[in-house]
């Protein structure tokens, strides 16, 4: 069989595969933020004292972890709203997006929060500050830098993994590919032009992940 590329066509599917795309970083991006705090939130959460709140959300972040995101994404869709909770089809996207990762950037936060001397702890305590202060200006401003490259790699992951999103009727990069291969039979040109779409976005975090981790000081982050 003989490839042809038609650059009229991948011209012409260009305008509709980049709206596309502002649905994929919408969600991805969206996620990513959910996902940040949420995360965070999980990873203190796992260092309190009471065991009625620690063995809760050990228990969500190994659930998470070991179920399939497309999974979730269907119990979210296509479950919830046999109990009342119907959400519109991004939402729901974003919503299991950040989710899932939570539990993941939950266990980079972990091993930040460790990484932190325990004499900063002790400081911390020994000033009288409240848990609160002791997290927001001792103990997090220095767990962050360290851990800065392993938070873009899931980045990197979501964005590559929001076409599952196509299973709860989001019209994403991808799916539009598809429908587009359909109408026309010339599938060569949408899933290569995707693909190279992809691949920019990909490259374009990496490179903004390691400028933040470039500007950001190697001892911690200053508070005001």
């Amino acid at each position: 069989m003989k490839f042809v590329w038609d650059w009229d066509y991948a011209l012409e599917i260009l305008p509709p595969l980049l709206k596309a795309l502002v649905v994929t970083i919408e969600a991805t991006l969206l996620g990513f933020l959910l996902a940040l705090v949420v995360g965070l939130l999980l990873a203190v959460l796992r260092r309190a004292p009471l065991r009625l709140v620690r063995w809760p959300v050990v228990f969500f972040v190994e659930f998470v972890r070991s179920t399939p995101l497309l999974v979730q994404l269907y119990f979210l869709y296509f479950v919830l709203p046999d109990y009342g909770i119907s959400l519109p089809a991004l939402v729901v996207g974003v919503v299991g997006l950040g989710l899932h990762y939570s539990a993941y950037t939950a266990e980079v936060y972990r091993s930040g929060l460790d990484g932190v001397p325990r004499g900063q702890w002790e400081a911390a305590r020994a000033l009288n500050l409240s848990a609160f202060r002791t997290y927001r200006d001792v103990v997090v401003p220095q767990a962050i830098p360290p851990i800065i490259p392993a938070l873009g790699n899931y980045l990197i992951s979501m964005f590559k993994d929001s076409p599952l999103l196509s299973a709860i009727t989001v019209v994403e990069a991808l799916q539009q590919a598809k429908i587009l291969g359909s109408e026309s039979f010339q599938y060569l040109e949408p899933f290569t032009v995707v693909g190279l779409l992809f691949l920019a976005l990909s490259l374009l975090s990496a490179a903004g992940v390691r400028r933040v981790e470039h500007h950001l000081p190697k001892h911690g982050i200053p508070m005001k």
